[in-house]
């Protein structure tokens, strides 16, 4: 596997994902002022927020946040059984994370934006550019150098699904 970003319709979860996108927005908006600093700061100034509902690289639960938000936390459970890191990723405006490579696992990420702002807002992965958009997934290799901006004046907010690829479509 050396692509950069995947056709989604190759993954049958990211179709449902997109079905619920508006409900899996509403349980972000409920947690919304309970997201924490990613803790890799040396790839960011400040800015690059999370809410975990399944850890990062193997995804355990994270009950307390799986309860706050059961709708979103079962489809993943559901939908991707073979999942890693879940959760909600916020860029504040003017957030830059830098250049570097995810965990070198089996990993591939997906992204499903919920509230993307207009403007200068991108994921570059392997020299490749591409903007979020509302109720979207976009499937990349974060194993591959990539970098993610926000300069506009308004939040971006994912959700973000680490999964192995092959174990969705059973």
């Amino acid at each position: 596997m050396n692509a950069r970003f995947y056709d989604t319709s190759s993954f049958a979860f990211a179709a449902e994902l997109e079905q619920n996108w508006r409900r899996i927005h509403e349980e972000y908006l409920a947690v919304e002022n309970e997201l924490v600093d990613w803790v890799e700061r040396d790839l960011y100034s400040e800015g690059w927020q999370v809410f975990g509902l399944y850890s990062f690289p193997y995804g355990y639960a994270l009950t307390p946040n799986v309860d706050r938000c059961p709708f979103t936390a079962n489809l993943i459970k559901n939908l991707i059984p073979q999942h890693g890191a879940a959760g909600f990723s916020r860029l504040l405006p003017g957030t830059r994370i830098q250049p570097h490579t995810g965990f070198q696992g089996q990993f591939l990420r997906c992204h499903l934006g919920l509230d993307i702002p207009e403007g200068d807002c991108k994921l570059e992965v392997g020299g490749e550019q591409r903007p979020w958009s509302n109720g979207t997934a976009m499937i990349f290799d974060d194993r591959l150098p990539h970098a993610a901006w926000n300069l506009t004046p308004r939040g971006r907010v994912v959700l973000l699904v680490d999964f192995v690829p092959g174990c969705d479509d059973d």
